[in-house]
């Protein structure tokens, strides 16, 4: 459909004639999309009614009727309507979207990227609640698709959070252990472990509640809150520990069901007949069943589990109101559940089956002649003494054997040998439900830990004991697992999760900032004062021996709580059963869609695959997955083994949550303005300890086993996830954390023991933007072995505004090579006219505060002889000398591209040190740190030092090895001898050759700036003979001086070079305007012959063979002499070196040398296969003492 585009103009309604008040409203009947100056699109949910019914409005309103036409037309164009008024002038050309808002006309250039307030506003109240994924709602969001007309959240904090959450936190322990946690533990600790395990999840709560207000928190609930709070690696570690306490809270959940299913409700059911394995097994096929068609049925459709969550909330709480009202009713009338003891021992009721708690019964005989199987048994409850006579009755009494007899004797007759203890103690009889009234609370307020295989037994009973231990063939009630306060507590948490329902569902409320924390908390509240009472209750009302009986062994199977509800056991029964299989059904519901927003939001990459589903975005592959897991918790198949494992996982999940809060709070991050303002960050502290505390607690091993899987994920995240900026708190501790450490690293320079290289490496790119010289970062990776601060960095030559595009280029092409060779550091690009003066800046404003670097790495111009351009070892000694002003060390590679790289390690041979002059040390850091890099980890060190005439070159030796030892260096030292010799034949040539060639080069830049000068009239075609002498005078000393001098092994890349002179001096030349003509000029015989006159300097033969037979300066001729004995020495000592470290001598103080001093460099280090020259920065870098 043709989408109708609006140009709104600030023209008043009552000016249009035939728009008036009854007019329809233009903007409510549009159909696609209404267009705004903001240059934003906003849909509109309601359809064009007809074609015909707009059309006929958007005529009304341009004309109003026929006699009016001039006021504004109707342009049809491209399928599009287009409303041109005649109120705004257009003879421009320009299209009518420019002039939509002239109020904001200063701002219309900005709109694509800064939009209007107006138009923001009407996006966010359009903002709908996705599914938390791969995509953020503004990309999801397609704005040429016509939306449905969404439905308005409606639930509110009762029915939209506080019934959920009572339906997850209300769950199978509540019926199935607390009764036994009870009895186990006693009144006062199992308060105790209530109390603990609510505080946690009310703290929890509190902290959820302010990060949950503190913005929109799409599904996914803790994970999103987590992920958004601590960061992709935290969130993603702890959405999946999440995830896995949710996936075997399921497995708990269907693992109760059928506890109860075979205990309580169909015991025939049993596959496997007897105790112990054969129950674990019954339990694990029963398991699986039930998961395979829970998981059927929530693949089908979740509408299904909707429909019964509110029955199986209904069921629990029926079962809750029915134990209260069971309790008030024992006060009056106790329920009649008896429970036969044997001494103080509690007989299992299953082998009471003629219901004689008594050693012997009286059998009255009618008919003497009958056989004993027709006689009747009267029943004499809660007596064990001899035959009692009815004299009304006249047929004989017989004292025969009850059936329990058999269980501790070795036969049915009176004088059969019986177990000790059995014939020292005699059968009762008690009440296991004394009442609300009877006062048993007082016997239940202590602790009654039991080991496995020990018996029940009620303390108040006198027995008489007997050394003989229980033997498990006696019909006993044994205990099961060993107990202990910790195991308690591990089993009773997960009966307190639960309380993330509320925070899921947060699209689906009207004021989730409202309802989340009201409805959280007063579930939780709720729940809390349900436990709380529930323990004093069941202490209160049920005997101890019976609470201690897990599975309800002493009241002929029923279940303990059952015992006490009314109006009867079922009630709980099948309530605990039906909720039990709802929960069950809500976590395998629940899980599958936790994986699938944390696949979808593509930070764990082997987890993507679980990110698809079915066409209506069900979680398909998630639920297999999730089934899979679960069926690993039913295959342990006891309830008492699953519960630790969730608890530890729900644990961590709680204790990052209150971290989260806590982190935020103390951080202040601007964005932190949470609508919950209950919240202190004390609380979330004291939560998270409490987290921590429970986990170790409950099972220190399973809390270190969540642990490393947390850490293994996160660390998996951390180097293979995708990158994430959320906005995390992780980030804000990070910088506050960099704030804080630069704050103290300002307060004094380091320590001589804390100096480390902190490099900043120049690197020079080329036209197309890459790194001429990528083994530089090579050396610079070896030389920190990962480690440190590193800057490096860049000069573009250009003006800022311009080359911005061309900067983040380089930058790019930086990171993208400081990944490849792994180094970790930093990029910095500068924009500056001249490369000279960026390279300054650089070395000026790099790093902050106490991490600016103190070394710069830079690559030696090698071709600085061949190029006309002066500039390329002028930047060069201009950085070494910015360098020294700036007291920073100086590495200069030479050869660089002969440098090993980071996959070829050096198997032999040595690294030379030559020691000529002491700069603070530098020298000797310098191997032992390659040494550390497995580059150059096998190679040896040699230290060599120079002596001259008057040293004692042994004494030298001596007190170097001592120097060494207490560095902790190890190295090979030698002393080499210089003895004084005259100044050779070669050297006086070399400096020869040298000023004749700084001469000759100098007369060139001066005939081309006075060429310049006069015109540029010295083109090939007006100055011929000049310029052809001076250009074959040049290379007759350039090949003069190449035959002379040794060539070095290897090349490197020019360094930067600077055009920027000449231009200037263009410029200023002859002005602004005339740097872009030339000036013809015509050349007379005067005219020639008086410019030749003028520069008779250099520019005739004679000048020339005049300079040819200078004589060279003598401190230069020193300084040469010095360079070539050096190189000599050094090259018949370290010609097999691996890399030689040597000494840089500082430039010339007088500019006018500077060519001079890349002749004594390029003499130093000539013959050398790899050089690293080292210029310190002024202060000591090593140090004996420790």
């Amino acid at each position: 459909m043709a989408s109708v585009r609006f140009t709104v103009t600030p023209t008043k309604a009552e000016d249009l004639p035939g728009l008036t008040d009854t007019s329809p409203d233009i903007s409510s009947r549009s159909g696609a999309r209404v267009r705004f100056g903001s240059r934003e699109s906003v849909n509109r949910s309601d359809p064009l009614s007809e074609t015909s019914g707009g059309g006929t409005t958007a005529a009304t309103a341009a004309g109003g009727g026929a006699d009016t036409p001039e006021h504004s037309s109707i342009e049809q164009g491209d399928g599009n309507s287009k409303i041109s008024s005649v109120y705004i002038n257009n003879t421009h050309g320009v299209d009518d979207d420019d002039f939509y808002d002239r109020n904001l006309a200063l701002f219309e250039e900005e709109m694509d990227t800064r939009p209007k307030v107006s138009s923001l506003l009407s996006r966010l109240a359009n903002y709908t609640n996705l599914t938390q994924g791969a995509k953020e709602h503004e990309e999801a969001e397609s704005i040429g698709e016509k939306k449905k007309a969404s439905k308005s959240p409606q639930m509110g904090t009762f029915m939209g959070v506080y019934l959920p959450c009572l339906q997850n936190i209300f769950g199978v322990i509540l019926f199935l252990r607390l009764t036994w946690v009870v009895g186990t533990a006693g009144i006062l600790q199992a308060l105790s472990i209530v109390f603990i395990c609510c505080c946690c999840t009310l703290l929890t709560a509190i902290s959820m509640s302010a990060i949950a207000t503190n913005g929109v928190v799409p599904a996914g609930g803790s994970y999103f809150m987590i992920s958004r709070s601590l960061g992709p690696e935290f969130g993603g570690a702890v959405g999946l520990c999440f995830y896995l306490g949710t996936t075997f809270a399921g497995a708990m959940y269907i693992l109760g069901a059928i506890e109860i299913l075979l205990m309580y409700i169909a015991p025939k059911a049993a596959i496997f007949e007897g105790e112990g394995a054969a129950m674990l097994n019954n339990m694990r096929v029963y398991g699986t069943i039930c998961l395979l068609l829970m998981s059927l049925l929530v693949f089908v459709g979740v509408k299904y589990v909707n429909k019964l969550a509110s029955i199986f909330l209904a069921c629990v709480i029926v079962s809750i109101v029915s134990i209260y009202i069971g309790a008030l009713v024992s006060a009056f009338k106790e329920p009649h559940f008896p429970v036969c003891m044997l001494g103080n021992r509690t007989i299992n009721g299953h082998d009471v089956a003629d219901n004689q708690c008594r050693k012997t019964v009286l059998v009255q005989i009618k008919d003497t002649a009958e056989a004993p199987d027709t006689n009747f048994t009267t029943v004499f409850e809660n007596s064990t003494v001899g035959p009692t006579f009815f004299p009304t009755l006249t047929p004989a009494v017989v004292e025969k054997t009850s059936y329990l007899w058999k269980h501790f004797c070795q036969g049915q007759e009176l004088n059969a040998s019986c177990d000790e203890y059995f014939n020292a103690n005699n059968f009762s009889e008690i009440s296991g439900i004394p009442g609300l009234a009877s006062g048993i609370i007082s016997e239940n307020l202590w602790s009654s830990y039991l080991s496995k295989g020990d018996v029940v037994e009620k303390g108040s009973l006198s027995s008489s004991h007997v050394s003989h231990p229980a033997s498990t063939q006696q019909p006993y009630v044994f205990a099961d697992i060993t107990t202990s306060f910790t195991l308690l507590v591990g089993i009773f948490f997960p009966s307190v999760t639960g309380i993330m329902a509320g925070s899921n569902r947060s699209g689906d409320l009207k004021d989730a900032q409202r309802s989340i924390p009201i409805g959280t908390i007063l579930a939780i509240l709720t729940t809390s004062i349900v436990y709380l009472s529930s323990v004093v209750l069941f202490g209160a009302c049920i005997d101890g021996v019976v609470l201690r009986d897990k599975f309800g062994d002493s009241v002929k199977g029923n279940l303990v709580v059952g015992t006490l509800a009314w109006p009867s056991p079922w009630v709980i029964v099948i309530g605990s059963f039906f909720s039990t299989c709802g929960a069950g059904l809500q976590s395998l519901t629940g899980a599958p869609r936790l994986l699938q927003a944390i696949a979808k939001d593509n930070i764990i990459p082997f987890l993507r695959v679980f990110g698809h589903g079915k066409a209506n975005g069900e979680p398909t592959w998630a639920l297999l997955l999730t089934a899979l897991i679960a069926e690993l918790g039913i295959l342990i198949a006891s309830l008492d083994l699953v519960a630790p494992i969730l608890t530890m996982f729900f644990l961590m999940c709680y204790l990052f949550v209150n971290l989260a809060c806590a982190l935020q709070t103390l951080l202040r991050t601007p964005n932190w303005r949470p609508r919950f303002s209950y919240y202190h960050w004390t609380l979330s502290f004291l939560g998270m300890t409490i987290c921590l505390a429970l986990m170790f607690i409950s099972s220190w091993y399973y809390a270190i086993v969540a642990m490393v899987i947390a850490g293994m994920i996160y660390k998996y995240i951390e180097y293979h996830g995708a990158e994430k900026e959320w906005g995390d708190g992780i980030r804000g501790l990070s910088l506050s954390a960099a704030r804080y450490a630069l704050l103290r690293l300002e307060e004094g320079p380091p320590h001589t023991k804390n100096w480390r290289p902190q490099l900043l490496v120049l690197l020079k790119l080329d036209e197309d933007a890459h790194v001429k010289s990528p083994r530089l970062l090579t050396f610079a990776s070896q030389l920190k072995a990962g480690k440190g601060l590193t800057i490096v960095g860049t000069v573009v030559s250009g003006n800022f505004l311009q080359s911005y595009g061309e900067a983040l280029a380089a930058e790019q092409t930086l990171k993208h090579l400081m990944d490849k060779e792994r180094v970790k550091g930093f990029c910095q690009c500068i924009i500056a006219q001249k490369p000279r003066e960026g390279i300054s800046h650089m070395i000026q404003s790099s790093g902050l505060g106490g991490m600016k670097p103190n070394t710069v790495v830079m690559g030696w111009p090698h071709a600085w002889r061949q190029s006309e351009d002066p500039q390329s070892w002028k930047t060069f000694i201009n950085t070494v000398r910015v360098t020294t002003a700036a007291h920073l060390a100086l590495l200069v590679p030479k050869n660089i591209s002969l440098f090993p790289s980071n996959s070829e390690p050096c198997t032999e041979g040595y690294i030379d040190v030559w020691w000529i002059v002491h700069d603070g040390g530098m020298l000797m850091l310098l191997p032992f740190l390659l040494r550390q890099h497995k580059v150059w980890r096998k190679c040896g060190m040699r230290i060599f030092t120079v002596a001259q005439m008057e040293d004692n070159s042994i004494q030298m030796k001596k007190d170097l090895a001592t120097f060494l030892y207490h560095l902790r260096i190890e190295a090979d030292v030698e002393v080499v001898e210089m003895h004084d010799s005259d100044i050779s034949a070669y050297t006086y040539e070399r400096t020869l050759m040298m000023e004749q060639r700084s001469q000759m080069l100098r007369q060139m830049r001066l005939s081309k700036s006075d060429r310049e000068r006069e015109g540029n009239p010295g083109s090939s075609s007006s100055r011929p003979e000049a310029g052809g002498a001076t250009r074959s005078q040049a290379q007759l000393v350039k090949d003069r001086n190449s035959m002379l001098r040794l060539t070095s092994i290897g090349s490197d890349d020019d360094d930067d070079t600077d055009g920027g002179e000449r231009d200037r001096a263009v410029s200023s030349g002859g002005g602004s305007s005339e740097h872009h003509r030339r000036v013809q000029m015509t050349w007379t015989k005067e005219k020639t012959s008086q410019y030749r006159a003028t520069h008779s300097g250099c520019s005739t033969p004679e000048g020339f063979r005049d300079m040819l037979s200078i004589r060279p300066d003598h401190s230069n001729v020193r300084r040469m002499h010095t360079a070539v004995k050096l190189n000599e020495v050094i090259v018949n000592k370290s010609h097999d070196a691996r890399l030689v470290l040597l000494n840089m001598p500082g430039p010339p103080r007088n500019p006018d040398g500077d060519e001079n001093y890349m002749e004594f460099l390029e003499v130093l280090t000539e013959g050398l296969e790899r050089v690293l020259l080292v210029r310190g920065g002024g202060s000591e870098v090593i140090t004996i003492y420790s």
